[in-house]
């Protein structure tokens, strides 16, 4: 967002939330920030719930007195607006400090009470392998990679079918990818897992239990626990405008779906996970849940529209030969904020992109990943994406108050940024400035000489200044 602009409606209707400061200014110093599926701001309801929390309800949830009754009133609230915003019921609801731990959470249970390793898929992205790599290395858990379709972007059914083994006992795989925004066919991953369980059960072998992260697509897009037919489902507060922690659903918490804490020590969230509750942080996440609850359809159709127009902004200013689009696979669902793409061009890496970039603030991928360098996504090779393509990767995802305005602020943005890469290519002997200009009606190319210096100023930042001296040459010459 804008930091500069004042606060605008978004779809929902209310004053939106805009990451930055609230001071004026000057124009060279305007943001727009398109890293909604890295992290967003605080709902300002979301503010005034935990802001009251701390101050009424800073009592245990556990004692009887009025801050501790009412502190667990909120928790009990807050549980039952996540419930809503699933599909799901408020007793399936366990709070957690975040993603990290729900994914924890799910991923070590044991197979059998712990007797063989058992098999452990993840699809495409691997959001969080640490979770996963340290029970390889512990000798707890086999892990297997499934990669997803070239031809879709998605984990196809028949390719999770195929590597589930009989040790096998927990299928995980995000709802919506974090870096395509390509939405995964979960329910019919859930079919086709409940009827291999059929089977599993006559030949005595253990139940395939199914996980999900909805982490990025909780506040983009409708999500019902029933409609997936998951048994595990990762929630995380600050994707959707909420706090820094998390929940997880458990479909029949220790009924039909076993689960085993981590932790150990009081009785709370019902022995699971242990700890006296952050009720401030729970009464945030329960307003954000809230919010999305009521207004999910509205936030979706808003981003949708800004993204579509930024997509036909890319193409119209920097056409199919310089720009490639990582993210539109024909017939497959995406998330309505997300857009990947790269332009073509050696020195047009995603970094170097953003690193000349004066408005833009926006990342090459995903945020728990961002230490990896000019390394290629793993994401985008999986789908197909050429290596040279995929290391020039840029993800712009969009928000609830992003505005048409901003993205042509953006695509301007970008627009110098190539630029000014394309000439610092030139100056090094790696590239060529080819233009096309019309003089008194005539077609004619333009070869550029490009020459650079810098001047100072007193009292400002030192200015790079790259000019071209241009020579006309009759069209189709040189």
């Amino acid at each position: 967002m804008e930091a500069t602009a004042a606060p605008s409606r978004h779809a929902g209707g209310r004053v939106a939330s805009r990451p930055g400061g609230s001071e004026e200014k000057s124009p060279p110093e305007r943001r727009v920030y398109m890293d909604y599926n890295a992290t967003t701001p605080l709902e300002p309801e979301v503010v005034q719930a935990v802001t009251e929390a701390m101050r009424e309800a800073w009592g245990n949830p556990s004692s009887p007195y009025p801050a501790g009754r009412k502190a667990k009133d909120i928790i009990d609230a807050a549980r039952e607006n996540l419930a809503k915003m699933i599909g799901g019921k408020a007793q399936d609801i366990i709070f957690t400090s975040g993603g990290t731990e729900g994914g924890h959470s799910q991923a070590a249970q044991p197979s059998g009470g712990g007797h063989a390793p058992y098999h452990h898929l993840h699809c495409g992205a691997r959001l969080h392998p640490p979770a996963l790599e340290h029970l390889v290395e512990e000798r707890v858990a086999a892990v297997t990679f499934v990669p997803v379709s070239t031809v879709n972007g998605q984990a196809e059914a028949d390719d999770i079918l195929a590597a589930i083994r009989p040790a096998t006992c927990l299928v995980t795989i995000m709802l919506a990818n974090n870096e395509t925004g390509v939405v995964m066919p979960i329910p019919e991953i859930s079919r086709r897992v409940k009827a291999l369980n059929q089977e599993r059960a006559a030949s005595g072998l253990p139940a395939v239990l199914l996980h999900t992260d909805a982490a990025q697509a909780l506040g983009k897009r409708r999500v019902d626990v029933e409609d997936l037919g998951v048994d595990f489902l990762t929630i995380v507060g600050h994707k959707f405008y909420g706090p820094r922690i998390g929940a997880l659903y458990v479909r029949g918490l220790g009924e039909l779906t076993p689960l085993h804490p981590m932790l150990f020590g009081g009785g709370q969230e019902r022995n699971f996970r242990p700890g006296t509750e952050n009720t401030p942080m729970i009464a945030g996440l329960g307003k954000a849940a809230e919010l999305v609850a009521e207004n999910c359809e509205a936030y979706e159709a808003h981003m949708r529209d800004v993204r579509d127009y930024l997509e036909e902004r890319l193409a119209a200013e920097f056409g199919k030969k310089k720009i490639h689009l990582n993210s539109q696979f024909p017939g497959t669902e995406r998330l309505p904020n997300t857009c990947n793409f790269s332009f073509r061009g050696p020195q047009l890496q995603g970094c170097s992109v953003l690193a000349q970039c004066r408005t833009l603030l926006a990342s090459v991928g995903a945020a728990c990943h961002s230490d990896h360098g000019d390394r290629p996504s793993p994401v985008l090779l999986s789908c197909g994406i050429p290596f040279d393509v995929a290391r020039n990767a840029l993800r712009l995802s969009v928000g609830r108050s992003t505005t048409r305005a901003e993205v042509d602020l953006v695509v301007q943005d970008l627009k110098q940024a190539v630029a000014r890469l394309e000439g610092q290519a030139y100056l090094r002997g790696q590239g060529d400035l080819p233009y096309r200009v019309r003089v008194d009606g005539s077609s004619l190319s333009v070869r550029g000489s490009v020459w650079s210096g810098s001047s100072e100023h007193k009292g400002s930042d030192t200015h790079t200044c790259v000019g071209l001296s241009l020579s006309l040459l009759p069209s189709g010459t040189g």
